[in-house]
């Protein structure tokens, strides 16, 4: 095998016989590595660093994590398990002075920040590649596009004396277009996949159970989607009739593929028509998104985003709300607004009891896509004396956020047990390391990755359960079986990858 693993501390790390040949298979050649979540990808990462600086004992080593909770996490593990004195580690972060950083990045072995902050002081020459042996990319999805990591590893191709790339992800992708585009930007040539069916990894797998919950819409919920319904229906007859969409059926993405088209058009064209085109379907993905909100979300959220839309200056947010039907769709819903926010609330609150009185120490992690909806589940919770706490990104302008000390608190107490409830919006998705005996998706999520990112939040030490809670007949069954299908669709692609171990072999 011949790793060189004298840097980690023995005592802390249960070394895994599949992480070993990983680690192994990775130490020589730039490596994606495939792993559900809480099975140890930053273990197999951190074999591989101790294995680099025995080779290269000069050299650093340089860990991304896309969000600073994740880099706090990765800084974390680094610390606990590597044989390396206290100044050996650096936690990077914009926030610290750029003469302060250039020092850190001198003294330090094992450099952890996000990619932003890594790829300005590269540009501002604050920050040197040369002499780094070794690049960890976490969450190495989302090395695709403009986005740091693919200017990062770049950059630390051209200019490293010793390069050596792994991407750690537990979600590639589900199109094969994308898995591309990760192994050109990373320059990947090997790739190492496990799934919980594989024999080495299947002992440290529990079963996870999942429950689909259904709720019905009230009737004034219904109407006013009717009336919502009527205005996408005409928005959608015209904008076929013009030629621009060819489907039979509308969707976000639908649309704003065609807004893409169009405006290419416009500027290839100059042609007004398509200005004309562009506003129409600006203004019918807004509305769309109004009804998606309302039937997935709640009264709270509706009425926020039609709200910023009355009193918006921009032209496309005044045409919309000028519509009859968009403002009669708003007066139904205040009319009821004292009432139930939205059925799953009432359903929530029925599940979350009975879990609570069968076990007062059940941890529940509830997720939902929006900021609002996670604010009035939380408040909505406490209220029946259910004891839940939030865990959202921080503050998006004027909004409400929280700080990452204040996540992290927040994290540690529900570990501890001092609360059952932990209500989250995205950011309890990606990579974070605690864990939950229940996960409920008040929404679905709108990627596989997500889904599986959300899912990995229950089942790591004991037996998981997954709960849906899906409005019938709504945007929320359409999301919920799109989901299924593109996650089946990842699961077959990475089934025919791992008959592959080399990336070149594979999407040649």
């Amino acid at each position: 095998m011949n790793l060189n693993l004298s840097l980690l501390k023995n005592e802390k790390i249960e070394k895994r016989e599949y992480q070993l040949k990983i680690a192994s298979s990775c130490k020589d050649k730039n490596s994606l590595i495939v792993l559900p979540t809480g099975l140890g990808k930053t273990i197999i990462a951190l074999m591989v660093i101790s294995h680099r600086l025995s080779l290269y004992p000069e050299s650093k080593i340089l860990i991304l994590a896309p969000t600073r909770p994740l880099c706090a996490q990765q800084y974390k593990a680094s610390k606990e398990n590597l044989n390396l004195d206290e100044n050996s580690f650096a936690l990077i972060t914009g926030k610290i002075h750029s003469e302060k950083r250039k020092i850190l990045y001198e003294k330090a072995k094992i450099i952890v920040s996000t990619p932003q902050t890594i790829e300005n002081d590269i540009k501002n020459n604050i920050f040197d590649l040369s002499n780094i042996s070794l690049l960890v990319v976490d969450e190495a999805h989302r090395s695709v596009g403009n986005y740091s990591y693919t200017f990062i590893a770049r950059e630390y191709r051209k200019i490293s004396k010793f390069p050596l790339i792994i991407g750690l992800t537990a979600s590639p992708s589900e199109k094969i277009e994308r898995i591309k585009e990760i192994k050109e930007a990373l320059s990947l040539e090997h790739l190492e996949i496990r799934t919980e069916k594989d024999y080495d990894v299947a002992p440290y797998v529990k079963k996870v159970y999942k429950t689909i919950f259904y709720v019905d819409l009230p009737e004034k919920y219904k109407e006013a989607i009717k009336v919502l319904a009527e205005r996408l229906d005409e928005d959608f007859k015209y904008l076929k009739e013009k030629g621009i969409l060819k489907e039979d059926k509308i969707s976000r993405k639908i649309l704003i593929e065609s807004k893409d088209e169009v405006a290419e058009k416009y500027i290839n064209e100059g042609n007004p028509f398509y200005l004309h085109i562009l506003q129409r379907i600006s203004e019918t993905i807004k509305i769309f998104h109004a009804a998606e909100i309302l039937e997935t979300q709640g009264i709270t959220p509706f009425i926020s985003y039609l709200d910023n839309l009355f009193k918006s200056k921009k032209r496309t947010d005044k045409s919309v709300v000028k519509d009859i039907r968009i403002r009669r769709a708003f007066e139904i819903i205040k009319s009821i607004s004292n009432g139930i926010e939205h059925p799953k609330f009432e359903k929530l609150l029925e599940i979350v009891k009975k879990e609570i009185e069968n076990n007062p120490k059940i941890r529940i992690i509830i997720f939902a896509n929006f900021r609002d909806t996670v604010l009035k589940i939380n408040e909505f919770l406490n209220k029946n004396s259910i004891k839940s706490e939030i865990l959202i990104g921080q503050a998006i302008k004027k909004g409400i956020g929280l700080k990452q000390e204040k996540q992290i608190e927040i994290l540690k107490k529900f570990e501890n047990n001092e609360f059952n409830c932990l209500v989250c919006s995205s950011i309890g998705e990606e990579g974070l390391d605690f864990t939950a005996d229940i996960a409920i998706f008040y929404d679905e999520a709108p990627s596989a990755i997500r889904a599986i990112q959300r899912r990995g939040r229950v089942g790591r030490k004991s037996v998981g359960r997954i709960i849906y809670l899906i409005t019938k007949s709504t945007l929320d069954e359409i999301f919920y079986w799109s989901s299924f299908h593109k996650e089946r669709k990842m699961r077959s692609l990475i089934y025919k990858m791992k008959g592959e171990n080399s990336l070149m072999k594979f999407l040649k």
